[in-house]
């Protein structure tokens, strides 16, 4: 998104709150940095406009959370559950990414550019999260729709609970969670793949080589009563 306007808010000299009161009173196509984040919580959340946040550092938890609109650039490495409930826009992270990374996204796309902790997509109903290297044990777990694409290895309990999700992964699998199952990549997937990594700006991908992972449905219809014996 390119800003019609350049705007710059501190840290160092305003809260948390009054950061996004500021950026919740900008017009459509403002651009804004955030200087010295400072590790700070809960910045960018909540906002509905369409902005172009470029935060200029390492920033806390929930960064990006419950947004409808804006691109939110971090320049640095994020806290817990960057992107959370967002429902359109990008959320991009030049570093790392702690737990939790799009947990319960239902739009919009979260790139993150170094590698993302455990359950990475956590409840995702809709949303697109793209992990340039590695992802943490349990990612996808419960992940209801959308998609997640992670360009490097995956930890163990890979798409545990999954449902309607779909995940790829460019390296290795330590292994899958209940319920979830590899399946055969087709041409659809690999466009799907391309598309995706161009979207996130990933260079490093082989849509070709990509492991499809989706969900088996066997928990779809839960027998409490199977395999008891008395």
């Amino acid at each position: 998104m390119a800003g019609v306007t350049a705007v710059e808010l501190s840290c160092a000299e305003l809260s948390v709150r009054e950061v996004n009161a500021a950026l919740r009173a900008l017009a459509d196509g403002t651009a804004v940095r955030i200087a010295e984040p400072r590790g700070r919580h809960n910045l960018a959340v909540g906002l509905s406009n369409r902005l172009d946040i470029r935060i200029a550092g390492n920033a806390g938890y929930f960064i990006g959370g419950l947004c409808d609109g804006p691109d939110i650039t971090v320049d640095g490495f994020v806290g817990w559950s960057a992107g959370e409930n967002l429902a359109s826009g990008l959320v991009r992270v030049r570093g790392n990414a702690s737990e939790c990374t799009g947990a319960s996204a239902r739009g919009g796309l979260i790139a993150i550019e170094g590698d993302a902790s455990s359950r990475a997509g956590i409840s995702l109903k809709g949303g697109t999260i793209a992990i340039a290297g590695d992802a943490g044990h349990m990612s996808g777990f419960m992940a209801q729709a959308g998609t997640i694409l992670i360009g490097g290895n995956a930890a163990g309990s890979l798409g545990d609970s999954l449902y309607e999700a779909v995940i790829y992964v460019g390296g290795k699998i330590r292994s899958l969670g209940a319920d979830a199952r590899v399946e055969e990549l087709t041409a659809d997937d690999v466009r799907r793949v391309d598309k995706l990594a161009r979207a996130a700006g990933f260079s490093h991908l082989s849509p070709e080589d990509v492991t499809k992972v989706t969900s088996a449905r066997s928990l779809y219809r839960f027998d409490a009563l199977k395999d008891q014996r008395y």
